[in-house]
């Protein structure tokens, strides 16, 4: 019992969150931040970083990719060398966690859009262009990619295994925390900057379910949220493990879910964001 209190009520200071929020931001000094956490990822994320720079500088955009290096025992950190000043690499002092090496990446970042997605470059860039247009016209504040909306495809093949769980994970995920944003786990997400700054300097939750989290703190926030439909063109071997992650995956948000009862975010129930799938 000890042990599940901690979880739920581990101060929001732990690891300089609110110092981060408090202590002012840096100047925007681009339009796009793109933060790719990685964790022991020396083979795939090489050809992603280059894929990443061949897309973004055709779309012609002053952007930033900043790697977070989640500890990593490889020579992941070295990835981004060679590929220009626009790369570069934020270390975490020991493996912490996709949640924390993703803090540490958006509250890092200096773009006017802040966003972020998975070393294996999972899904087309597309998807990202067209969020990051929504969020620069103020069409909306946050936007979540899709995997379920009519217009998104797979083009790669996904394990039956992991959609059944990912299936399930979203029905547990649509009961406690949004019935709006039905699929969480999608590793592509763009937030306004001062919205990212606001909604990841009180986030908590270290491991993969970290994305529920954000998506309630979006919520309760009031930020006007849009769900873009996303290409999935790559499925390889993911670091998260059905085996090892799925039971601390359901019990870290169902501590989300009890800290929002609780208050301890600090936002306001009434805070509800609109929701467009199409904008």
């Amino acid at each position: 019992m000890d042990a599940v209190r901690d979880m739920i009520f581990r101060r929001t200071s732990r690891d300089g969150r609110q110092d981060a929020s408090q202590a002012g931001p840096k100047p925007v000094d681009h339009d796009l931040s793109l933060i790719v956490p990685a964790y022991n990822e020396e083979r795939r994320l090489p050809s992603s970083l280059v894929a990443m720079r061949e897309r973004l500088d055709e779309w012609g955009g002053d952007y930033r990719v900043v790697v977070v290096d989640d500890g990593s025992c490889d020579g992941t950190a070295q990835c981004a060398d060679g590929l220009g000043w626009r790369f570069s690499t934020l270390r975490m002092p020991c493996q912490s966690g996709k949640g924390a090496a993703v803090r540490a990446g958006m509250l890092h970042a200096t773009g006017g859009v802040v966003s972020f997605t998975d070393a294996d470059l999972p899904f087309d860039l597309d998807s990202l262009f067209r969020g990051f247009d929504w969020i620069r016209s103020n069409r909306c504040d946050v936007v979540f990619g899709a995997r379920d909306l009519e217009e998104a495809e797979e083009v790669a093949c996904r394990k039956v295994s992991r959609s059944i769980a990912s299936f399930c994970f979203r029905q547990f995920v649509r009961l406690l925390v949004s019935s709006d944003v039905t699929d969480t786990q999608c590793g592509l997400k763009l937030f306004r900057r001062d919205a990212a700054r606001r909604i990841f300097s009180r986030t908590l939750v270290d491991g993969f379910a970290f994305d529920a989290e954000v998506v309630l703190l979006a919520a309760r926030l009031g930020y006007r949220c849009a769900r873009v439909p996303v290409s999935l063109i790559n499925e390889y071997g993911s670091t998260l493990s059905l085996a090892r992650h799925a039971a601390p995956m359901l019990v870290d948000v169902l501590c989300t879910r009890v800290r929002d009862l609780c208050g301890m975010y600090g936002t306001s129930f009434e805070a509800v964001p609109v929701f467009s799938h199409e904008i």
